[in-house]
């Protein structure tokens, strides 16, 4: 007997510590009995929260929500560098760090806020002359990797708890997609001469989903919670309801007139509430990305 697919949609899953954003997806095509599942926004296995994985036409979505806000919750330690930028890595140098005044981090925290380049962690999926960094960094070699423009909204600091002479800092980051927080932890240390790198890392929100959405594994094991893909698409995106015309004509594909929604991604619904499209408008004209009717 053939199963039934499940719905179109968005599981919002606060991923556990240890796992990869791919066992979650591995996780998750067992509980919602399909193998159309991916996932939005890798999180390193050390890190927990907030991972959007999409079921079935709703996979189709996972590109554009990559490109989203993120909020993180971080602890980095001051005094102690890794190979990796973050406690699952080798130490390789430390540096006395209690002498350093809290008003000296909450500068060098200032500097790392707004629009900078950062330099991404050595050991990150990003492919240089067509292999990933880590595989290059974990071979011994060192790889060079260009600074790239990302946008750090907020970066609020909730503690600083010193211990020795290491300084763990709790903060709260607002930030653009593809910030690393390991390199933030980094450029922390490295401004203020003693090196450092993350301990900690909850993702808390990603675009409008955020952690009070999020569903454990074991939870979702007990109801798998699929938010339906007219729903997801809502949250995410400005909304354009069309006529019964203008619905046929984008579910074949075709363009639309702009409506002035601006830039990026935009979902379009027919009378009845129906997804039928996600378009963009460029020079006049809106243009469809994904078409989920047919």
């Amino acid at each position: 007997m053939k199963r039934t697919p499940p719905p179109s949609g968005l599981i919002i899953v606060d991923k556990p510590a240890g796992w990869t954003s791919h066992d979650v997806v591995g996780k998750m095509r067992g509980i919602a009995g399909t193998r159309k599942v991916g996932h939005a926004g890798t999180l390193d296995p050390m890190a927990t929260g907030v991972l959007v994985v999409g079921v079935e036409k709703a996979t189709r979505l996972l590109g554009h929500l990559a490109l989203t806000e993120k909020v993180y919750e971080a602890t980095i330690r001051l005094g102690v560098s890794t190979n990796t930028d973050d406690a699952e890595g080798e130490v390789v140098a430390t540096a006395p760090a209690g002498h350093v005044p809290d008003e000296d981090v909450r500068a060098g925290i200032a500097a790392l806020t707004g629009e900078i380049l950062q330099v991404p962690p050595q050991v990150s999926a990003i492919k240089v002359n067509g292999e990933r960094a880590y595989k290059r960094a974990r071979a011994g070699e060192e790889v060079e990797l260009a600074a790239r423009p990302v946008t750090v909204r907020a970066f609020e600091v909730t503690a600083v708890r010193r211990e020795g002479e290491t300084v763990d800092v709790d903060a709260v980051i607002t930030c653009s997609s593809g910030t690393y927080i390991r390199s933030l932890a980094r450029d922390l240390g490295s401004a203020l001469g003693v090196g450092g790198h993350l301990t900690y890392l909850r993702r808390t929100r990603v675009g409008p989903y955020g952690i009070e959405s999020a569903r454990t594994i074991e939870e979702l094991q007990r109801g798998c919670v699929i938010m339906p893909i007219a729903d997801a698409v809502a949250a995410a995106f400005p909304r354009r309801d069309v006529t019964d015309e203008e619905a046929r004509l984008v579910a074949h594909g075709g363009r639309l007139r702009a409506a002035g929604l601006g830039p990026g991604p935009a979902g379009v619904f027919a009378g009845d509430g129906t997804l039928l499209a996600l378009v963009e408008e460029r020079g006049g004209a809106a243009r469809p990305l994904v078409v989920f009717v047919s």
